[in-house]
């Protein structure tokens, strides 16, 4: 009996992908805003561009699991 599981969901290429991209955008989203966080003490602006950079990626990551949620997979 193993630790993880494996993944038991879609075996469709393009939904596959779509489920990755969903976590890139909002993990990518997050560590820009945390990043802007801190980037913003030392440099304003920079730091402002990260966190709108980054709070438009967690949003669309959204987006996309309300998409991904609405699609089935073919038969």
């Amino acid at each position: 009996m193993s630790f993880f599981k494996k993944y038991s969901g879609t075996t469709n290429t393009k939904l596959i992908r779509l489920e990755r991209l969903v976590w890139v955008f909002i993990y990518g989203g997050l560590i820009s805003a945390v990043l802007g966080y801190f980037v913003e003490n030392s440099q304003g602006q920079d730091g402002t561009f990260m966190y709108l950079g980054g709070g438009i990626a967690v949003l669309i990551g959204i987006v996309m699991i309300v998409v991904r949620s609405q699609l089935h997979e073919p038969d």
